[in-house]
């Protein structure tokens, strides 16, 4: 099973430097490659960063952090810290993301599908058909047997060839409006995302000058206190 990377931002990379020293022998020499190399790595491994986080977690390590110089804060170091603005598995290649069907599209797809069937049975039928109808009429007209069957031949021929152009035709019109409708899903999709993150980014912006707020209230208390 290969092992999840993470891209090894700036940020990260300036993070994790001065916490080498302080690691056990086994965590620094896993990390020492991916800080001394030049230039810097594209990715990290995230179970090493998940053994940092981890280790960053404990009292004995939470005080070496405090005692070093400069201090380091503990929380620095958490995982949301630390995956913030990287990229997960960068040197993958991930499928396109396919919205998924609505109730609507499967029906018209299904009958897309029944139309497609019927077309091609109208056209067996048809070339069919004409191939009988004009052996017939070669018969009525006092033909030789041979005759038939060529005069039948070629009139099922044609047949089969218009047949064939009308659903080259049709197919063409129908790829269309599906190629339409797969831009309109997309950019539907799009959309809701882009409305999802001003969402987000309104939210956070408002709990974040909620907070100064509340911040310079409480100051503005004290003093008058």
């Amino acid at each position: 099973m290969s092992v999840l990377n993470i891209s090894l931002e700036a940020h990260l990379h300036e993070a994790l430097t001065p916490l080498a020293p302080l690691l056990p022998p086994e965590l620094a020499s896993q990390l020492d490659p991916y800080l001394s190399s030049h230039p810097r790595p594209a990715t990290i491994p995230y179970p090493l960063l998940l053994s940092i986080s981890q280790w960053t977690r404990t009292p004995a390590s939470a005080a070496t952090l405090r005692s070093a110089s400069p201090p380091l804060e503990p929380q620095s170091y958490s995982m949301v810290v630390l995956l913030a603005g990287s990229v997960t598995s960068p040197e993958r290649k991930f499928p396109a993301y396919i919205p998924e069907k609505s109730a609507e599209d499967a029906q018209a797809l299904k009958r897309a599908e029944r139309e497609a069937i019927t077309s091609l049975v109208n056209a067996l039928f048809s070339i069919i058909g004409s191939g009988f109808a004009a052996w017939w009429a070669a018969g009525k007209l006092g033909w030789k047997p041979e005759w038939h069957a060529l005069f039948a031949l070629f009139v099922a021929a044609v047949v089969a060839a218009s047949e064939a152009i009308l659903y080259l035709i049709w197919d063409s019109r129908r790829s269309k409006r599906q190629t339409r409708l797969g831009r309109k899903l997309k950019a539907s999709a799009k959309k809701r995302d882009e409305g999802d993150d001003a969402m987000d980014a309104s939210r956070i912006e408002h709990g974040v000058s909620t907070g100064l707020r509340q911040r310079k209230r409480k100051a503005s208390l004290e003093i008058k206190s």
